[in-house]
């Protein structure tokens, strides 16, 4: 591999380092990045440089290379980012164009990504951080080698829903008259009967909705068990990640496979939830190891983790834009 620095625009006192992730050096990257553009419409570049001690940096996962974009300061320094980020329509549009970088480079080499919005000074502040921390980074790369992560989820169905006990709850006027024959005994189907059946119901079929989710959990961590390497679980998805008829998001976990084992899992996964109308078990992917970013037990500092864009797809809602 090329070791020398992409071209694109000059670092200057105008511009910071943005950096998108650390990836091993693979045949080819160059081209990969060459036709990328980054947040911003920036163009991509690959930053590397020899070691501190002045050794020279071979290729492999033990040379870890820096993929970024040079942006403007003024767009990008803190002051400027604080507002930013309250604009929604911007936060989606930077996610989304980070979250493209990656993917491309993840459908090429081994890719650690970092967080949005991870900005240097300048390349000479990224290479010398790139420096400090290539041992861990390159102890990420080597763990995620051969590994791909996928989203798992499991919704409760909303068009099996029992009615909400409002929708049968007896109106505050005078109950309606007695049918013929049953003077001087209450009517098997009043309105109070009718209400308490209702909310029976629907506590019954909560109560089966939950069991049957549990049953797709269990079958789930179980196909895990057999075919990835790693699990992260996170929150159900609320709110303005969610769409009513998506149905209530009940499981939410990023699974590491190792890429041999993939159509295995996925297939194992998928059935979890086939005899059970209540749940719907959703596996999106292949995906860059969001989840996984972060380093395993061990001394020396961290890289950033990278917690997938609320704006991307999946890991936390459709990963086709829109974890």
């Amino acid at each position: 591999m090329n070791r020398d620095r992409a071209p694109g625009p000059e670092p200057g006192p105008d511009t910071l380092t943005y950096v998108y992730a650390v990836v091993a050096p693979a045949s080819g990257l160059e081209r990969v990045t060459a036709g990328l553009r980054g947040v911003g419409d920036a163009p991509v570049v690959l930053l590397a440089g020899p070691r501190a001690d002045g050794a020279t940096v071979d290729d492999g996962p033990s040379a870890p290379v820096f993929v970024g974009s040079r942006v403007p300061c003024d767009a990008w320094q803190e002051a400027a980012l604080t507002t930013r980020f309250e604009d929604l329509a911007w936060l989606e549009a930077t996610a989304r164009a980070h979250h493209h970088v990656v993917q491309a480079l993840a459908a090429h080499t081994t890719v650690l990504p970092l967080r949005l919005a991870t900005l240097y000074q300048d390349d000479e502040r990224a290479l010398a951080a790139l420096d400090e921390q290539r041992g861990t980074f390159a102890a990420g790369l080597a763990r995620l080698a051969g590994h791909t992560e996928y989203g798992v989820k499991v919704y409760l169905r909303p068009e099996v829903d029992a009615p909400a006990p409002d929708a049968v709850r007896p109106a505050s006027s005078a109950p309606a008259a007695p049918a013929p024959g049953t003077v001087g005994r209450a009517s098997a189907t009043s309105p109070g009967k009718a209400y308490l059946r209702a909310r029976r119901a629907d506590r019954l079929a909560r109560e089966e909705h939950r069991r049957q989710a549990g049953l797709a959990a269990e079958r789930i961590a179980a196909a895990a068990g057999r075919h990835a390497a790693g699990v992260v679980r996170h929150p159900a998805q609320t709110g303005p990640l969610t769409r009513a008829e998506t149905g209530e998001n009940v499981l939410n976990e990023a699974y590491l496979v190792p890429d041999d084992r993939a159509a295995e899992f996925r297939a194992a996964v998928g059935a979890a939830g086939g005899d059970l109308p209540a749940v719907r078990v959703e596996v999106t992917g292949p995906w860059a190891p969001y989840s996984f970013a972060a380093p395993g037990p061990g001394p020396g500092p961290a890289p950033d983790p990278a917690p997938r864009p609320a704006s991307e797809p999946d890991p936390s809602r459709d990963r086709d834009p829109g974890p």
